[in-house]
């Protein structure tokens, strides 16, 4: 089978020459696990901090190792109870960028396509989807009336925000890249936005949508967005730090800017950094919810395909130029 392995570090903007696609054995099935083939494959801007040489909040990717990553896979060969050959299942991180893998009972899930598409379970009944739940509901503690702010809001985590935040009774405003992504933001819910490629004053425009200042801020991105949001605070506002996907290609670099201390001292706001794995105990519990959600048509997501699993370092790089559109996927399988 192949296997993406890293190659080194990126220095700056990760380049399809700090991955190596590899032959390997195929794995052998375990006593009490079960062998799959990959389906369909995430890629995701968390994988970013995977591949640096700092530290990180979970262990990284050391040159000659796996890709770190997760899938949905066809059940090939099983020893778990209740798993059979042909069962969909999904796992969140464990599977790697490979062909196929041997994983134990307690790093994946079996996909059931009665709840939504196999696409479904690497998104809103994934990662993605309880990183927006807990990150706005709880985190956040959005409440109904708040303006809430998202950024790269057409995006995997971004698009479900928005969704949730109308749901729980909020207001939903989007900043995205391009006209096409903010009317894909409209159409699933959101009040309003600024493509921020076309807008000259960012901070201004956004002061101009949200008059009363902003409630709550999903940041996304980091960057030049972040500091238009902070201009904008409304009194109590609460700000979760989700991603830096603006930050890629300057990844071990600070953040250089404006400081925005007055601006939180006189709004009173909160700023609190955000993962979902403090949240796992509630997963199950989010994704119930998620998944009834779902179910009744509240919440959509768009997927963003690309085929072939020798494209996956090109897909992930993508996401830090932008040029997805919804959740980005590699197809690997049938």
């Amino acid at each position: 089978m192949k296997q993406w392995r890293l190659r080194s570090h990126p220095e700056g903007m990760p380049q399809v020459a700090d991955w190596e696609l590899c032959e390997a054995e195929t794995p052998r099935l375990r006593p009490g696990t079960v062998r799959a083939r990959a389906l369909l494959h995430d890629v995701a801007p968390y994988m970013r901090g995977r591949i640096s040489g700092r530290a990180n909040y979970a262990a990284g990717v050391t040159p000659g190792q796996v890709m770190t990553g997760g899938a949905v896979a066809r059940v090939e060969e099983s020893d778990v109870e209740g798993i059979v050959p042909g069962d969909l299942v999904v796992s969140d991180f464990q599977f790697g960028w490979q062909e196929q893998a041997v994983l134990e009972p307690a790093v994946l899930r079996k996909v059931d396509t009665a709840l939504g598409p196999p696409e479904a379970w690497l998104d809103v009944l994934g990662l993605n989807g309880v990183t927006a739940y807990f990150g706005l509901l709880h985190t956040a503690e959005m409440r109904a009336g708040d303006d809430v702010v998202v950024s790269a809001a057409a995006g995997s985590v971004g698009q479900l925000v928005g969704q949730i935040a109308g749901i729980a009774g909020g207001r939903a405003i989007a900043l995205t890249s391009t006209p096409e992504k903010l009317a894909w933001c409209r159409e699933l819910g959101f009040a309003d936005g600024l493509a921020y490629r076309d807008t000259g004053d960012l901070a201004a425009e956004l002061g101009r949508l949200c008059p009363h200042g902003v409630d709550v801020f999903f940041d996304n991105s980091a960057g030049a967005l972040h500091d238009a949001v902070m201009r904008n605070l409304a009194l109590g506002a609460r700000i979760t730090i989700c991603g830096q996907v603006s930050l890629a290609g300057r990844f071990d670099e600070p953040d250089m800017g404006e400081r925005f201390l007055r601006q939180i001292m006189i709004a009173r706001a909160r700023i609190q950094g955000f993962l979902a794995i403090d949240h796992a105990a509630g997963y199950d519990t989010a994704r119930r919810r998620l998944g009834r959600w779902l179910k009744e048509g509240r919440i959509r997501s768009r997927y963003d395909i690309v085929d072939g699993f020798g494209r996956l370092p090109e897909a992930l790089i993508g996401l830090f130029e932008s040029d997805n559109f919804g959740k980005r996927l590699v197809r690997s399988g049938e």
